[in-house]
């Protein structure tokens, strides 16, 4: 595990790697961040992003979503992965939105959570994004990065990750530090093929050396470093 003055370095080598770092989910308002975000789900950034060029267009606020049959809205998001659960989800989340919070999406993350289709990483990026409340969204990405570095222990939950994170950056610096991870593990430390050679971080990340001697490792041997 990485004490304090190394994580500090790891995350100012991020964060001069990837300095503009930030949501790639288009929207227009929080309502919109909302919908993508769920859509988002086990699906890229850049197919949500196809998919809501037109559906925002043809459907602006909760009622919108409501005015159409499910099968119609399913078939407006048939391309991303889960659609048939996303589309309900949104259609609930929509009806809630309006009955108990006059149709504007809450603004507090224990709200949020509330909604259907909102899980604690979807409240963390709307509070972040939308209304600059400084949060730590750990999704796939986060974890990895973390993990593999040796931020946060294998055997650490998402949550866990994520109160980890919490104690070791400064409040101010979380919103900034979630994309920044996100950045480096989409970008740099991908699953599959990570850029250990090229790696800056090389010389402190405990799997990126295993990779440069071995080749790889099997996951269980990694964890049993831990």
């Amino acid at each position: 595990m990485l004490n304090q003055s190394q994580i500090d370095s790891v995350l100012e080598t991020i964060a001069a790697m990837f300095p503009d770092a930030h949501c790639e989910l288009n929207h227009r308002n929080p309502f919109e961040l909302a919908i993508a975000v769920m859509l988002s789900a086990q699906c890229t950034d850049a197919l949500v992003n196809r998919v809501t060029a037109s559906l925002f267009e043809k459907y602006r606020v909760p009622e919108d979503y409501l005015s159409v049959p499910l099968e119609e809205l399913q078939s407006d998001i048939r391309s991303i992965g889960l659609y048939r659960n996303k589309a309900k989800h949104i259609r609930q989340m929509c009806e809630r939105i309006i009955e108990d919070y006059g149709g504007e999406l809450p603004r507090n993350r224990e709200e949020l959570i509330k909604l259907p289709g909102i899980g604690r990483k979807s409240a963390n990026v709307i509070v972040s994004v939308a209304f600059g409340e400084p949060a730590l969204a750990v999704d796939t990405h986060v974890e990895r990065v973390t993990k593999r570095l040796g931020i946060c222990r294998w055997k650490d939950s998402v949550l866990e990750v994520e109160k980890t994170l919490m104690r070791r950056v400064p409040r101010e610096k979380w919103s900034e530090t979630h994309h920044r991870l996100i950045f480096f593990g989409r970008y740099h430390c991908k699953a599959q093929a990570p850029k250990c050679p090229e790696c800056p971080l090389l010389d402190l990340c405990r799997e990126g050396r295993k990779r440069m001697r071995g080749g790889g490792l099997a996951v269980a041997e990694e964890r049993n470093d831990a």
